[in-house]
């Protein structure tokens, strides 16, 4: 038979191979413009109630909406938030499982523990900075410290090491107390707290001298009377806490620093997913009912592009390798 027969067995066999390949075209292209086609989880690595979780619920009930699919928030709660990140950074990379991380996970558990179960830099991919929170320096409502140099001068003063509370080794509010007692030029005794509530009751009940806790946490208890705010990491002050001096203002300019809450998928998660993703989470979180709840609840709404994200994400990791190296902190 001429092998140029549209019934030869060789040009049966091409002819199906190609009717095979033009078949699956269109459900490769479906698959790509269809997602998401089921839930997407946003992992948070601490409890319900807290100010990531405020941050991850808003942003989740938003970008729902634009997805047109529901996004559940999971509360992985532990370790500073690296039980969320290491999780996400093991999970398939298809856009369904994303994080909220934010910097003591991303940024400053790199430098600080040797033994860390994940890597941020080859793991994860940043998707947008959401926002910011600025940290304040609290004391209990019944210390007899009004302002820094109050505490300062109390602290030198000691026979022994002060007191001050964290939420968790490693947190920004851990490296906080220790560059501010290191440029102050006294010494402190950081006092881990594994849960929100616990560092919260045991700065009111005065079990401690102080701690850094992020506006978004500490504006309602020092409205109730239950904290004292002697000042504000923020280059300017709060607009919830107007009568907070900043730290420049306390003669302080070099405690300048925040918390950054940032979405992530896993590395290897396709660059059509990630960047329908960023365009999504952006205009979630800069829609204006998102941006005005966000800010009631004391953060500064981002909104960033990834690559704004990563210059971001480099930029952190160094500021943070410097700090964690300076006060000699190592995790494990």
């Amino acid at each position: 038979m001429n092998a140029s027969s549209p019934h030869h067995p060789r040009r049966r066999v091409l002819a199906a191979v190609t009717a095979l390949l033009a078949s699956m075209l269109p459900l490769s292209g479906h698959a790509q413009t269809a997602f998401p086609d089921k839930p997407v989880k946003l992992t948070v690595g601490f409890p319900p109630g807290t100010g990531p979780d405020v941050v991850a619920r808003l942003l989740a009930q938003k970008l729902g909406e634009l997805l047109k699919q529901q996004v559940v928030v999971d509360n992985k709660a532990g370790a500073g938030g690296q039980i969320a990140a290491q999780s996400v950074a093991k999970s398939a990379p298809d856009g369904y499982n994303l994080l909220l991380g934010e910097v003591g996970s991303i940024a400053i558990a790199p430098p600080a523990f040797s033994k860390l179960p994940y890597d941020p830099a080859r793991e994860l991919v940043g998707l947008s900075e959401v926002v910011r929170a600025d940290f304040l320096l609290v004391v209990p409502a019944t210390s007899p410290h009004k302002t820094v140099a109050d505490l300062v001068k109390a602290s030198k003063a000691r026979g022994d090491k002060t007191n001050m509370g964290t939420f968790g080794a490693g947190t920004p509010g851990h490296f906080g107390a220790e560059l501010f007692a290191d440029a102050a030029g006294f010494k402190i005794e950081p006092i881990h707290y594994r849960a929100t509530g616990d560092a919260v009751t045991a700065i009111v009940a005065g079990d401690v001298s102080g701690a850094f806790v992020s506006t978004a946490l500490g504006a309602a208890q020092i409205k109730g009377g239950k904290m004292r705010a002697l000042a504000t990491t923020a280059p300017q002050r709060s607009a919830l806490l107007p009568e907070v001096p900043t730290f420049a203002e306390a003669g302080m300019p070099a405690i300048d620093f925040s918390a950054w809450f940032a979405v992530f998928a896993p590395a290897g998660t396709p660059a059509a997913v990630l960047d329908q993703l960023n365009r999504q989470i952006v205009a979630a979180v800069q829609a204006p009912e998102t941006r005005s709840k966000l800010q009631e609840a004391g953060f500064s709404v981002s909104g960033t592009s990834r690559a704004d994200t990563e210059r971001m994400l480099k930029a952190e990791a160094t500021r943070w390798a410097a700090a964690v190296k300076a006060t000699g902190f190592k995790g494990d």
